[in-house]
């Protein structure tokens, strides 16, 4: 005769750093029948783990703080004159650090720099 009670359910563990991810994954967990997510502490049947976001310099040919910011300002259109004077340097430090970037990513220009980096994972699109 077979056993006609329900299987157990699937206890899966949260590995996530972001706060406000895990809240957001928990939530969405939380309606899937057949799934319970794992107390702390309690051994789960599987884990769901985010991979921390790459520093700079995992992968991405070694980017600066100053880089990444110079990146963002060419997400958002910004040309050398508007990144040096938000930035606070000169036209021509503002062209280094693009041309830096373009090397680094291994781009052609500076919207293919923007497309590698958001692949990277370096910049949120």
């Amino acid at each position: 005769m077979k056993d006609a009670r329900a299987p157990a359910p699937l206890v899966i563990s949260l590995g996530v750093g972001d706060p406000a991810l895990a809240d957001r994954l928990a939530a969405l967990l939380a309606g899937v029948p057949g799934l319970r997510l794992a107390a702390a502490g309690e051994v789960a049947d599987a884990a769901l783990v985010a991979p921390d976001r790459p520093a700079a310099g995992a992968g991405q040919g070694n980017l600066t703080s100053r880089e990444i910011e110079v990146l963002g300002l060419l997400a958002e259109g910004a040309s050398n004159k508007t990144i040096a004077r938000r930035l606070g340097i000169s036209v021509h430090t503002a062209k280094f650090h693009v041309g830096s970037l373009l090397d680094k990513l291994d781009a052609t220009g500076r919207t293919d720099a923007v497309a590698h980096a958001a692949r990277l994972g370096v910049l949120n699109l």
